[in-house]
């Protein structure tokens, strides 16, 4: 385990989880909206598959949810280019799955809508332990603590400046 681990409390995981679902409904939010506009007029013909519209309604809702909870929940101050890189590795594998399953699941009949909740839940249960253990394992609570000795540094350099 290092620092970074033992820092966090059980309180302040709880936090970020809860924090985590409430980012997270906001992007299911703005998934299902993209999904129904692309679902029911953009793709909207007799070949429409439920996969074209989910694709696309997930890529805008990913990247919704990484700027929110990279900000908020993990408060990261590691390189934006690495975590958004581990994000896609976790979506190479998730949205072929999601996509295969989703377009099996309304070709035998289930409802489009039911499939994307469904899927939703699954996402985002596997995303927080994904970013958590994965993407900001080492580096929670960074931005917050290179914030704090920003500030320090400053104060620290108005002192000096007072006393010469």
């Amino acid at each position: 385990i290092n620092k970074q681990h033992q820092n966090i409390t059980k309180k302040q995981e709880f936090i970020n989880f809860i924090k985590f679902i409430l980012f997270s409904i906001s992007a299911c939010l703005v998934q299902v909206v993209v999904f129904a506009i692309c679902n029911e007029f953009i793709f909207n013909d007799a070949n429409n598959e439920y996969g074209v519209s989910y694709f696309v309604a997930l890529f805008i809702a990913v990247l919704w949810n990484f700027a929110f909870n990279r900000k908020f929940t993990f408060k990261s101050a590691n390189n934006v280019k690495v975590a958004m890189l581990l994000v896609l590795a976790f979506y190479i594998v998730f949205t072929p799955l999601s996509i295969w399953w989703g377009v099996a699941l309304t070709n035998a009949g289930w409802n489009d809508y039911l499939v994307l909740v469904l899927t939703l839940i699954i996402n985002v249960l596997l995303e927080f332990i994904y970013n958590r253990y994965v993407v900001y394992r080492n580096s929670i609570n960074t931005a917050v603590k290179k914030e704090k000795l920003k500030q320090e540094k400053l104060s620290d350099n108005e002192i000096s400046k007072e006393t010469k």
